[in-house]
């Protein structure tokens, strides 16, 4: 059994609510901290499961069961020079010089805000490249999989058979690797 720490933004509950924060507990969110930020229900997880998928499809179980309708699952998929180095423990000019092709060749290219000072980077393809590089774990980029192929499913209204789904990606994932 592993800790995995990740956020599910929900929505549809009143904050205001007496039991707004009951609701989660009882539903069975109790290692996990509820906060209302943005006008969004955010549920910030530290699961033991033996899996990712296992921890974010029982936790979004429970958020369901809560009666919040889940939006999202985070860490985000689109990041940042800066979000690359925090989640990676490498240095902003590292990442900066990986980005620019001066300590490696083929890091991806950005997917948003390509033309803007801040453009994003996909961060399952930049994961698998830092995985190619030694410096990311297998654990870190199947993670990866696991957040983008559960905020596709949600995004197509594909809860139905998620615990399966994500056993599934995960293997692919694994035998990709």
């Amino acid at each position: 059994m592993r800790t995995y720490e990740f956020s599910i933004i929900a929505s549809g509950l009143d904050p205001s609510d007496e039991q707004f924060e009951a609701r989660f507990y009882d539903a069975g969110c109790d290692d996990a901290l509820v906060s209302f930020q943005r006008g969004r229900i955010i549920v910030d997880f530290a699961r033991e499961a033996s899996s990712i998928e296992e921890a974010i499809s029982s936790a979004i179980e429970n958020v369901l069961a809560a009666g919040a309708t889940v939006e999202r699952v985070e860490p985000d998929p689109l990041v940042s020079l800066t979000e690359i180095a925090s989640r990676t423990g490498l240095t902003r000019a590292a990442v900066t010089q990986y980005a620019k092709g001066q300590r490696a060749s083929g890091f991806p290219g950005p997917v948003a805000r390509v033309t803007s000072g801040s453009p994003l980077w996909d961060w399952v393809t930049v994961s698998r490249w830092l995985y190619s590089q030694k410096k990311l774990s297998r654990d870190e980029v199947i993670e990866a999989q696991v957040v983008k192929a559960v905020n596709d499913a949600l995004g197509t209204g594909g809860l139905a058979d998620l615990r399966k789904s994500l056993k599934v990606r995960a293997r692919e994932c694994e035998a990709a690797l």
